[in-house]
């Protein structure tokens, strides 16, 4: 077993270098262009990179199944996961492409998209239709830039009164070091903290 490592000054432990921004989203990506190519990935390394032109990224590894897939078509589909859909994330995550048809085997509904010729999931609460800018190869994982052309949100997350998204409603999932977690409790809005009483 390796020694630990103590910075004096603060007390913390020094860790090998590694990715430890958690929580992180889980979302699983749809792609493929015509049916019997559609496969379902599921990612955690994801995130937003601009709000307009509205940019986002995936980070996915050369070896994957749906790495071609999307590097091909240059498009995928988003789809945010909720409590009922973590279990089936999972399976997606852990079971390959090339092996498994996972809507079949999962019995997650392919529908299409209005911009992408890849596959949204009906189930999934939230779905962005992403179109690729930009591949980059970064190591062990290429990033896919890509631009959101279309969101589809469920109506049940739609403030009947205001027509705001209310995104909370959805039971969204996190991920962190190894595990999946439900979202906690709302803190407070943005501004929160200067705002008046």
């Amino acid at each position: 077993m390796e020694k630990k490592k103590i910075n004096k000054k603060n007390g913390k432990r020094i860790m090998r270098a590694g990715n430890m921004l958690n929580p992180a989203p889980v979302v699983m990506v749809s792609c493929g262009s015509s049916i019997d190519e559609y496969n379902i990935i599921t990612i955690a390394w994801t995130g937003t990179l601009c709000s307009d032109p509205a940019l986002c990224y995936i980070s996915v590894r050369p070896e994957r199944h749906s790495y071609h897939l999307i590097k091909e078509s240059g498009e995928f589909v988003i789809n945010l996961v909720n409590h009922d859909l973590a279990p089936i994330a999972d399976w997606c995550g852990v079971k390959s492409g090339k092996k498994f048809n996972k809507f079949l085997e999962t019995g997650l509904t392919p529908v299409r998209g209005t911009q992408v010729k890849a596959p949204m999931i009906d189930e999934a609460p939230v779905n962005l239709e992403c179109k690729v800018k930009q591949i980059i190869p970064l190591g062990s994982h290429d990033m896919f830039i890509a631009e959101i052309v279309a969101v589809h949100a469920k109506e049940n997350l739609f403030n009947y009164k205001t027509d705001a998204l209310e995104l909370q409603r959805a039971n969204l999932v996190s991920y962190s070091h190894g595990h999946y977690y439900d979202l906690g409790k709302i803190l407070g809005k943005f501004g929160f903290s200067v705002e008046k009483n």
